[in-house]
């Protein structure tokens, strides 16, 4: 099931978090950075990495503090030379998707990803995210359910009409 829920990422209970995120973890949008807030130090020391990882890349790490995932799934978008596209945001979510159905994360919480100043349109994330997971979903067992979590009602409904025209509208 695909839903489209307005709430705060940082508290919707799911199996995994997707978390876009730069090349080195850092976050991308102020809804992503109080997972940190939300996670405390159990959940940023879970985020070191040995070197940067590549835009479109995604890897799973333990949640912690009060995040209400166990894990959470970066989902690599941007680097200091390669900015937020469509393209890698497409790469970024089907990896993160890879390692749900590897994982076998059952239930995703994910928010739009590649928004936010100077990136792409929500109506842009919405269409590549929701190409990408009806490709992946028709594949694979996991996850089953996805809520694609958004801050405002306008965003959901950019969120709905990609749901409708992709013949997805289980929301």
């Amino acid at each position: 099931m695909i839903r489209v829920v307005v709430d705060d990422l940082a508290f919707l209970a799911s199996d995994a978090i997707v978390r876009p995120a730069t090349t080195r973890l850092d976050p991308t949008t102020p809804a992503v950075r109080r997972l940190e807030q939300v996670g405390g130090a159990e959940f940023t020391g879970h985020m070191r990495i040995q070197k940067e990882l590549a835009v479109g890349a995604a890897v799973v790490t333990a949640g912690g503090g009060d995040l209400p995932a166990e894990f959470v799934i970066h989902a690599v978008i941007r680097s200091d030379t390669e900015p937020v596209t469509r393209d890698g945001v497409a790469r970024a979510w089907q990896s993160a998707l890879e390692r749900a159905q590897e994982w076998e994360f059952a239930r995703l919480t994910v928010p739009p990803i590649g928004t936010g100043a100077g990136n792409l349109s929500v109506e842009d994330a919405a269409e590549v995210m929701v190409r990408v997971l009806k490709a992946h979903t028709g594949n694979a067992s996991f996850p089953a359910d996805v809520a694609i979590v958004v801050e405002t009602p306008e965003d959901r409904d950019a969120f709905e009409v990609a749901l409708k025209l992709r013949g997805a509208a289980e929301s």
